[in-house]
């Protein structure tokens, strides 16, 4: 990574090696994606094709395929609008996040300055976690936004909207299929409170809702003769409906569906927010950082490492990122947004 001024930055700060491996010249303040040469969009791809979603464990030769697989991805010669692949998630689930793990408890609070996200599930439930439900949060507000209806058909089979979600759809005791439809129950069962408060200024603001208001789904992944109809759709409440459709974020789901863990999708998906609206340098230290993403960690370092591992995965991707970690903090530096929004392209995109 490289300073403000084009200079080479402190010895203390991060720099991504994928940067280095594609040879930038010194100097440069935004990364610049070679001449496409493949197109590849793999959306079904087992997560063994990809990266280990631990940091620096495994062999070279496997990180290596796995950083070729998202290299090709990022050289597709299409953009996310002209390759139809815009996406989108609802502002209030990108401020703060779901559970990474299973937090084995029906309570979870996510803080990011004075905003607040809080779920409730019943007990015999639990709360929705990991990967999963942020591709179907995506696949739910983008449904939303494009058809301007809360009522969200699924597909005509489990298996269907499985792989619509870039899933490959796969069953036994824990296979995709019933991982996947435990935690659609465990998301619609959930109850979000949305919470303002600034104590310095006397504020207070408040917000709950489901994710949907009514679900009929049906389990069966098995496609039948004649094209029998899965039948299952998912009506958004209303509070959540309005949340998704007048300020989403926009995002590349390619990409979404590249990232085999929740982190990497969860950093994907606020440096896309942060750069759409940031106009200065900013930096925001490590602790406000782990609270954002990382409740579970008990020594910073540990998250600082964890994170800094999982944003050289999200660097394959998006970069055009100018940012540095530091002690203090990481400093954001104005940047592309992955996903630009034009007005004409976002007119005709909503029209689909």
């Amino acid at each position: 990574l490289k300073g403000a001024s084009g200079g080479p930055a402190s010895p203390s700060g991060f720099r991504c090696k994928a940067a280095e491996r594609r040879g930038l010249m010194a100097g440069k303040t935004a990364w610049k994606p070679a001449s496409p040469q493949l197109s590849l969009v793999l959306p079904g791809a087992p997560a063994s094709q990809f990266h280990s979603t631990t940091v620096e464990i495994g062999s070279r030769k496997s990180r290596r395929a796995g950083s070729l697989i998202r290299q090709a991805l990022y050289l597709d010669q299409e953009d996310a609008y002209a390759a139809g692949e815009v996406g989108f998630l609802a502002r209030a689930l990108v401020q703060a996040t779901l559970p990474h793990s299973d937090p084995k408890t029906n309570e979870f609070v996510r803080r990011n300055g004075h905003f607040t996200l809080s779920i409730l599930a019943p007990t015999d439930v639990g709360l929705p976690f990991g990967r999963y439900p942020r591709l179907v949060l995506a696949y739910l507000t983008t449904e939303a936004v494009r058809r301007k209806s809360p009522d969200i058909e699924l597909g005509s089979h489990f298996s269907h909207f499985c792989a619509a979600l870039g899933i490959p759809p796969t069953t036994g005791p824990r296979g995709s299929l019933p991982m996947l439809r435990e935690q659609l129950q465990r998301l619609f069962a959930s109850t979000f409170q949305c919470i303002f408060h600034d104590e310095s200024q006397g504020r207070h603001a408040g917000d709950g809702f489901l994710i949907a208001e009514k679900r009929e789904l049906w389990w069966d992944p098995r496609p039948r003769k004649g094209g029998a109809a899965w039948g299952s759709h998912v009506l958004l409440s209303d509070r959540f409906f309005r949340e998704a459709t007048e300020a989403p974020v926009p995002l590349d789901l390619r990409v979404l569906r590249a990232l085999r863990s929740p982190f990497e999708i969860d950093i994907y998906v606020w440096l896309t927010w942060r750069f759409f609206r940031l106009r200065r340098p900013v930096t925001i230290p490590w602790a406000s950082l782990a609270l954002q993403f990382g409740c579970g960690y008990a020594n910073p370092r540990h998250f600082k490492k964890r994170f800094l591992g999982y944003l050289r995965s999200v660097f394959d991707y998006y970069p055009e990122v100018r940012l540095e970690s530091s002690p203090a903090g990481l400093e954001l530096r104005p940047s592309p947004s992955h996903v630009e929004s034009p007005p004409a392209r976002a007119s005709r995109y909503a029209k689909v």
